[in-house]
């Protein structure tokens, strides 16, 4: 009892330092009548504790041995279980420690049974933990582990990737003598599975043939085929299907199933039917699995009349239908956007029993979506909370995202409060989509709030997050913030993908940091992220439009070195580049080149040797190219026509332009701008105002409206070309009232004629619809209208040209955006 009570001294210092267990520390001796599974507890909650000394895990450790020979009071389990892993971690920590925990040897309970030794795996944290207390309690003289133990060990193991330990328990298995089943390697297959490790799926069968004398039975294979085919191994799975045929195990109708779902993950559906029709020769019938599985494979192809084909016979079979194949079914109508008809089925199998449950619900509602009806899905979701039903992550994830496609984010913000207050609690999907949303909308500082609320919760940002932002940064044109975030992004430890790198190197490309955006992709190849062919374009592509053309063509050639396969608009975005180089000879051996490599020239190909020729003035070879181009198959199209109109009517060749124009529009091809104001710029140039105003006339009525350019060259030819000034004065606000600013030099000429002319209140009528249609301050239209009053018409038209110049820059004048 000595011992007992030095003891005793020990832990009462201890314990004067603990709070939570004043309530040992109150006891005066630690007697036959004070040890109680309160003591036994507590003493347990100080092995956990990171604070107790290893003197005191041993004095603990000498305090059990005590009670337990003096008073035969022997703790629970799971105490005898905590201290001996403190012990074990104190021993294979340090190896200077004298203190062994060997001297001190632990019996367990006369009546403890498997059961509880399985139940004390299942609450350790972690597998090494498990493991520990597997070891202990198989080395205990009066305990032998039953095959549920192996099994329950193997499963922890398993979960964790820790095989080698797992093939050592196997082994230790065996040599204990324990019996085995199949159910043991079935654990090896679902862990291999789990851990992608699909060759070791294939490779347990020989071993436990070979090293175990276990054969494997229908059920394994079962196992076996269904982790392969989920997998979407098919290779696998055939080589394991012969080995099952080969060891003549029998097929039961869960092994066709499976047969036929690798069958239609393959797009074999055809294949599938026929194996489904061979069932009857092995004596077994399809059953409901059999049919869905089918029916889901036609829905995959895009094949829905296939699969109601499918549902059809299965009736005729009489096999009935489940919810399962109804929701299948369902899915496959709103896969199609064929709404309509997936709420007739549904009306239909009510009628005959069915009930619609979560998966009916979130599936209409996902559909409802994807076509743009968002408010119709709402009203889904009002009709399944009727049924008592609540709506889940994915059902909320649904709306959000088709609200936020419509742009309607302040609406999907509503159903994020809605989701919370009902208590489902959102993922990095929902905040995503509200955050691409708003990132597409120019509003990436409310998306950064958004992104900052989603940390505040514990959600962390993932890779679509940071894109969103990054990719928002891009578009405002704030490079530098985008840059920033990037390092912020790899800083949090969230690794970028392509997507990420495709953007800041367009980014960089466009803000002409060419070296920078080298650099980055460097980089991206030292993270491990592929190289691909859109990386390469965009980077051609940027260098192409810096005129840095032969740095281009080395990337072009780098591609080769790297196993990246060109594409066609590589080799169209180089042939561009060399084209507007002036260097159209190895544009067209490129093309030959392109040729060689299995890939047809397009439209932009020829369009780009097209125009080089036409801004030559080349129209002969021009003319060729639009005719190799309509023999090798590839159909002209309106680019093509109006660069060749541009280019006759730059040769003066106005007439052959204006019939072109004519045997085009007699194709039944819709005219462009593009189109048009070659032949207008050169009617105009050529003082036959009235035909280019005819044109002028027939382009409002019949083809795309005017851009800006035509209203100027228009505007210019009217001014400039001595015609009758009322007729510009007309044009001139007939193009303000469709949203265009007059060029202002070509204004200030309309402006001296209405003055020679003592037309001064037209002039003031212009100018003020003018500063009304670009929203000039009040301040501003106050100093011009007061020039115009005391007729110092130069100095108004002077303020006039310099606040355009503000505001349009180097530009067509255009009203500023409401």
């Amino acid at each position: 009892m000595r011992d007992c009570f030095s003891f005793e001294k020990q832990i009462k210092q201890f314990l004067s330092k603990r709070e939570d267990l004043k309530l040992l520390n109150s006891s005066t001796a630690i007697s036959s009548s004070s040890i109680s599974i309160t003591n036994i507890c507590t003493l347990s909650l100080l092995c956990h504790s990171t604070s107790t000394s290893p003197v005191i895990v041993q004095h603990i450790s000498a305090f059990f041995t005590v009670t337990a020979n003096l008073f035969k009071i022997l703790p629970a389990f799971n105490v005898f279980v905590e201290l001996t892993q403190w012990l074990l971690l104190l021993a294979s920590s340090s190896s200077s420690n004298s203190t062994s925990s060997s001297h001190i040897v632990h019996h367990l309970p006369p009546d403890f049974t498997p059961k509880q030794l399985i139940e004390t795996l299942r609450r350790q944290t972690d597998e090494v933990a498990a493991l520990r207390v597997f070891n202990w309690a198989s080395k205990q003289p009066n305990f032998v582990p039953s095959s549920s133990v192996y099994e329950e060990i193997l499963r922890k193991l398993g979960k964790a990737g820790s095989f080698e330990y797992m093939r050592r328990v196997l082994e230790e298995m065996k040599l204990s003598g324990c019996e085995f089943d199949r159910g043991i390697f079935l654990i090896f297959v679902e862990s291999y599975g789990k851990f992608e490790l699909y060759d070791e799926v294939v490779g347990i069968v020989k071993v436990m043939e070979d090293e175990y004398r276990i054969k494997p039975d229908t059920r394994f294979y079962n196992v076996l085929l269904n982790v392969l085919v989920d997998a979407n191994k098919l290779k696998l799975v055939e080589s394991a299907h012969s080995s099952m045929v080969r060891r003549r195990i029998r097929h039961d109708v869960s092994t066709f199933n499976i047969l036929i779902k690798a069958l239609c993950k393959a797009h074999q559906v055809r294949p599938a039917i026929l194996m489904m029709e061979e069932m009857p020769s092995y004596g077994l019938s399809p059953d409901e699995t059999t049919f869905t599985t089918i029916m889901q494979g036609y829905i995959e192809g895009g094949n829905l009349d296939g699969a109601l084909r499918i549902k059809e016979q299965m009736v005729e079979y009489g096999c009935p239908c489940t919810d399962v194949t109804v929701n299948v079914l369902i899915n496959g109508f709103c896969k199609q956007g064929r709404i309509d008809q997936a709420l007739s089925f549904i009306q239909e199998a009510v009628s005959e029993g069915f009930r619609p449950d979560q998966f009916t619900y979130n599936t209409l509602v996902n559909g409802l979506c994807k076509i743009g009806h968002a408010k119709h899905a709402m009203e889904v979701v009002d009709a399944m909370l009727l049924g008592g039903l609540d709506p889940d992550i994915y059902t909320y994830n649904s709306l959000i995202s088709g609200l936020c496609k419509l742009g309607e984010i302040e609406e999907a913000v509503k159903i994020l409060d809605q989701m919370v207050s009902r208590d489902c609690s959102p993922n990095a999907v929902t905040y995503n989509a509200i955050i691409s949303s708003l990132c597409k909308e120019n509003r990436v500082d409310e998306a950064t709030e958004i992104a900052r609320l989603l940390t505040s919760k514990g959600i962390l940002p993932d890779v679509c997050t940071f894109n969103s932002l990054i990719q928002g940064l891009c578009l405002s044109s704030n490079h530098k913030s985008a840059m920033d975030l990037f390092e912020e992004m790899k800083g949090k430890g969230c690794r970028p993908d392509e997507f990420t790198y495709n953007m800041l190197i367009d980014s960089l490309c466009s803000s002409r940091k060419l070296e920078e955006a080298l650099n980055l992709l460097k980089e991206m190849e030292l993270n491990g992220c592929a190289r691909n062919v859109v990386i390469y374009n965009t980077l051609i592509d940027g260098f192409c439009k810096n005129k840095r053309i032969e740095e281009a063509e080395e990337i072009f050639d780098e591609m080769e070195l790297q196993g990246v396969s060109r594409d066609s608009v590589t080799y169209n975005t180089l042939i561009d580049g060399l084209c507007k180089s002036k260097r159209v000879e190895d544009a067209a051996q490129l093309m030959d080149q392109m040729i060689m490599e299995g890939l047809r020239p397009d439209k932009f190909t020829y369009n780009s040797l097209l125009t080089h020729f036409c801004k030559t003035g080349d129209i002969k070879k021009a003319a060729d190219i639009v005719q190799t181009m309509t023999s090798s198959g590839c159909n002209p199209d309106i680019v093509t026509y109006a660069t060749l109109i541009s280019g006759l009517c730059k040769a003066g060749r106005v007439q052959v332009a204006s019939r072109l124009l004519r045997s085009i529009q007699m194709k039944g091809m819709v005219l462009t701008p593009h189109a048009y104001n070659p032949v207008i710029q050169a009617l105009f140039k050529r003082n036959r105002t009235h035909e280019a105003m005819r044109l002028f006339r027939e382009m409002l009525d019949k083809s795309e409206p005017p851009d800006a350019i035509t209203y100027k060259i228009v505007y210019r030819g009217l001014c400039n070309g001595g015609g009758p000034i009322g007729e510009a004065v007309d044009f001139t606000v007939e193009m303000i009232e469709r949203g265009n600013i007059p060029e202002f030099s070509s204004f200030v000429m309309l402006a001296e004629g209405l003055c020679t002319l003592s037309m001064d209140d037209t002039l003031v009528k212009l100018v003020d619809m003018i500063m009304e249609k670009a929203k000039f301050s009040e301040r501003e239209i106050s100093t011009i209208r007061g020039f115009l009053k005391i007729r110092k018409f130069q100095d108004a038209l002077s303020t006039l040209g310099g606040i355009l110049d503000d505001m349009y820059p180097r530009r067509s004048y255009r009203g500023r955006r409401e």
